[in-house]
């Protein structure tokens, strides 16, 4: 992973690799993007929390997520210090990226479009979080 930071949770990448599958290491490790229309929560509108999938912190809640009909799912705003903000300037963009703060597992990036009075849209890999129906 290229960010060097060091964050609460720190693993090895052989650590990580043999606790995730393959596509969920791809995206939380090596920033990765899953293709848009196919993640498990693109369309997952239940109530609850959005975890990490890398460390099971809590990142979004569900009455934040709305359709964004960008293929990915999307929230309005993230929960308090839950995440990272970097920089990204990869593909020619200037974009955001968002990790966990507590293991830096690549989340996605956020954008300045959203709908909703918070104006920005959270794009975020179904890969790189869990749900827990449990919490609210």
């Amino acid at each position: 992973m290229s960010n060097p930071k060091s964050y609460p949770l720190t693993k090895s990448e052989a650590e990580w690799r043999k606790e995730l599958d393959a596509e969920s290491y791809r995206i939380l490790r090596e920033k990765g993007t899953e293709y848009p229309f196919t993640g498990k929560y693109n369309d997952h509108f239940e109530s609850g929390t959005y975890n990490c999938k890398g460390c099971n912190t809590p990142l979004y809640r569900s009455e934040n997520k709305f359709d964004s009909s960008c293929g990915w799912p999307s929230y309005d705003k993230a929960l308090p210090g839950a995440l990272e903000y970097i920089k990204d300037t990869t593909h020619g963009m200037l974009r955001t990226e968002i990790v966990c703060a507590h293991c830096g597992g690549h989340q996605g990036h956020v954008f300045n479009d959203g709908p909703t009075p918070t104006g920005v849209r959270y794009c975020v890999n179904s890969t790189s979080v869990t749900f827990d129906p449990e919490a609210k």
